[in-house]
């Protein structure tokens, strides 16, 4: 009961339950926030060709948090032709499309083993994005 009384001046978020002030004007916490933005950009991602920049103007987001999902592999541009200028391996410099390693060093990272992704997405695409997912 006295637990109660100590959070009835916040709401919850929706999602994860975590507790917000209730002056709060979102549903979700930030963290939560940021994984409904990126749900709907992976939708967009799946139905649409579009490129980096196109992505940020669309949902009015920064064009350096396309380039962190994409850093983080959550996205990769379809064609591998498409590196962003600056994104690089960490081991051994060779630009990347994704991720923060090359296919070679992620390779010889895991013991040789090559990781395999489903990709969404037409792959012919130039300049466009697509969404990935560990098989």
């Amino acid at each position: 009961m006295k637990h109660e009384a100590q959070y009835s001046n916040y709401k919850q978020c929706v999602m994860c339950g975590r507790y917000l002030p209730l002056d709060y004007t979102l549903d979700y916490c930030q963290a939560c926030e940021d994984d409904v933005l990126f749900k709907e950009v992976r939708e967009y991602i799946r139905s649409h060709d579009v490129s980096e920049y196109e992505l940020a103007e669309v949902f009015d987001i920064p064009q350096a948090k396309v380039r962190k999902w994409i850093q983080e592999g959550r996205i990769e541009y379809a064609n591998a032709d498409n590196k962003i200028i600056g994104t690089v391996c960490a081991r051994c410099g060779k630009p990347v499309s994704f991720g923060t390693y090359c296919t070679s060093c992620m390779r010889i990272m895991n013991g040789g083993q090559e990781r395999r992704y489903i990709s969404y997405g037409e792959s012919g695409d130039d300049g466009r994005m697509r969404f990935l997912k560990d098989e």
